[in-house]
């Protein structure tokens, strides 16, 4: 799949009567749906739970329902499947990809592991479940710090597969023995130093907050580090740990260096602070595949099921069930 950036397209309301029509139908499939902070305004409010990464697989695998209506790309309804088996799990369009995710598959984790015996593999959760089974350790960008924390120090690591969340780290940790596999998302990517330098020289004295995966990030904690960008008042964070920061900073201006999505849930928990995004073309056009509409038909036919032959969720389990744990 092709990655792209589109321009974001103003939200209407939705319809009282389709969300009307999606409540009903979950209530009759004794169904859950999450949404990933990525998704639509209207999506994100109908959601029982909105999240990232590692809130959305917390939520996989500790539901009761029947039905899990995942709200987001591809990869995160096979992690669900793989943590809840026995669950029905349908994702409402699968042109829903990712990106990142297609950017290694394991037949290349299988030959990189070749060429490093004895190596731990960390597989981002981009990644389809194929690859998950490859690796000693999933990560989402909320714990991937201290998953690399916790591997001996001596240990060697293959990080996979985005190039700016592995670089963070191992910056962080300082880890010389740490591969890094080229792979980036192309939404993230497209946000670059000079647009957080415009938008800082715009809005002087507002809080930053950058997701591991932006193109800046390298950028960013280069200017940190030799101090020509203030370390108070720039973050470098999780969509979850954005929401957060942005709800206790004192701060009353944000600008907001990932997909856009994330602003409408920002907006919505602290309605008297103002959110800006670095660059306002950092929209996915693979997030925004699922809709309201699709969402209906996907309960309404049970369509779209997402599952994972047994010996790859088998031992695809085992690394994210590792990353749950640490986390």
């Amino acid at each position: 799949m092709g990655a792209q950036q589109v321009a974001a397209a103003p939200e209407t309301a939705a319809d009282p009567a389709l969300v009307a029509e999606i409540l009903e139908l979950k209530r009759k499939r004794r169904a859950v749906i999450l949404a990933h902070n990525y998704q639509i305004g209207p999506v994100q409010d109908i959601a029982d739970y909105v999240g990232d990464s590692l809130g959305l697989s917390r939520q996989a695998a500790e539901t009761d329902a029947e039905v899990i209506l995942f709200c987001g790309v591809h990869f995160m309804a096979e992690t669900a499947a793989v943590l809840s088996p026995e669950k029905t799990v349908l994702i409402p369009d699968l042109a829903a990809g990712c990106s990142l995710a297609d950017t290694v598959d394991a037949h290349q984790v299988r030959r990189w592991k070749a060429e490093h015996p004895g190596a731990a593999v960390v597989s981002y959760v981009n990644t389809s479940a194929e690859v998950k089974a490859e690796s000693d350790y999933c990560c989402t960008s909320g714990n991937a710090l201290k998953v690399v924390q916790s591997i001996p120090a001596d240990r060697e690591i293959l990080f996979l597969p985005d190039f700016f969340l592995g670089s963070w780290i191992q910056r962080e940790t300082g880890r010389r023995n740490m591969h890094i596999w080229m792979g980036e998302c192309h939404v993230h990517a497209g946000i670059r130093p000079e647009d957080i330098a415009a938008q800082r020289a715009e809005h002087p004295g507002a809080e930053l907050l950058v997701h591991p995966e932006c193109g800046c990030t390298s950028s960013v904690l280069y200017q940190l580090a030799d101090g020509s960008i203030p370390k108070e008042g720039t973050s470098v964070l999780s969509t979850e740990g954005m929401v957060q920061r942005a709800t206790k900073s004192p701060a009353q201006t944000f600008l907001v260096a990932t997909e856009i999505g994330v602003l409408h849930r920002m907006r919505q928990s602290n309605p008297d602070k103002r959110f800006l995004p670095v660059h306002e073309g950092a929209v996915c056009m693979y997030m925004k595949k699922i809709t309201l509409e699709n969402m209906r038909d996907a309960l309404r036919d049970l369509r779209y099921r997402v599952t994972v032959p047994e010996d790859t969720a088998r031992r695809a389990r085992q690394a994210i069930e590792r990353m749950l744990a640490i986390a």
